[in-house]
């Protein structure tokens, strides 16, 4: 496969046409858990493979992968107060795949509605899978009505009705439609142990551009001016550590247009005497509280998913 080249990068920050790929989970009841993000999610297992003890299982939709559940035996279950993931984004096109997504979660018991918002660049609704995984199912709002002030972007938390939001939006063909209709990781919103190293890490190292810095705990961040491709706060995880090995997060997968923005990165990671990985199309490596990031180039395929 050839490797794609890209450029525009200026060395310093991620290129414009970033954006997030399949999040990785560590999960403790394989069969369980691809259940429910195939009923809740309208997510289709893609492919699998074994490796000793563990297994690999890709979820999607169509051919987008979009959820890498790994069988992990013997791990503890996810401790809401360690640093490690949020919740995992999901972005639909419209707001009716939206509203059938949320119909589908709302209806399954497994899973747990945690609430809805209206953050003026985006709809969102928010629940917590069986295994105490976060997610958020939301639709962006056009870029036009963003609005910026003070050099940042303004994003808000407003109150949405999700029975309003139902009535108003849902069509029965979507829900009928289910993994048919397109969606993606949008954003990854991670549990950290501080907001400083947090933006040393993301920011300086990685190559994000902050879009919001004063909301109270959190910083949000993304490639091009995005709302935020990935979050961090500190809200259950102020002076959290490194992370001991649980369920929950595996990798934070990010894709960017060509091998010289890779490049770009080993550099920056190599300036900052940071250990990473390049097999020549990703470049992987852990962040402060050992959260593992994978940055690629396009066309990662689920063998390249199985295969990390």
């Amino acid at each position: 496969m050839t490797t794609p080249t890209s450029t525009g990068t200026d060395g310093r920050v991620l290129h414009a046409d970033t954006s997030m790929d399949a999040v990785t989970l560590h999960v403790g009841d394989l069969e369980g858990m691809s259940s429910y993000y195939a009923d809740a999610i309208a997510l289709e297992p893609l492919e699998e493979r074994s490796r000793g003890r563990q297994v690999h299982r890709v979820l999607g939709r169509g051919t987008t992968p979009m959820l890498r559940l790994v069988h992990t035996p013997d791990l503890p279950g996810v401790d809401p107060r360690q640093a490690g993931l949020f919740h995992t984004a999901f972005l639909f096109d419209d707001a009716a795949s939206l509203s059938a997504t949320v119909l589908r979660a709302a209806q399954d018991r497994r899973g747990r509605f945690v609430g809805s918002s209206d953050h003026l660049v985006s709809e969102a609704f928010y629940f917590t899978d069986p295994e105490g995984n976060g997610i958020e199912l939301y639709t962006d709002r056009d870029r036009d009505l963003w609005l910026h002030r003070g050099g940042e972007l303004v994003m808000a938390t407003e109150y949405l009705d999700p029975n309003a939001y139902l009535r108003e939006h849902l069509s029965q063909a979507a829900v009928d439609a289910g993994p048919a209709l397109p969606g993606r990781v949008g954003h990854v919103h991670l549990q950290v142990g501080d907001i400083p190293t947090a933006a040393e890490f993301y920011l300086d190292t990685l190559g994000f551009e902050a879009t919001v810095r004063g909301y109270p705990g959190a910083l949000f961040a993304s490639a091009g001016g995005y709302h935020h491709h990935v979050a961090m706060n500190t809200w259950n995880s102020a002076g959290a550590g490194p992370r001991a090995s649980t369920l929950g997060l595996g990798d934070v997968a990010v894709t960017v247009p060509g091998r010289d923005d890779l490049d770009a990165l080993a550099t920056r990671l190599r300036v900052r005497r940071l250990q990473f990985a390049d097999d020549g199309r990703s470049v992987s490596l852990r962040d402060p509280w050992g959260t593992q990031v994978t940055v690629s180039v396009p066309g990662t395929t689920t063998e390249d998913l199985l295969l990390r």
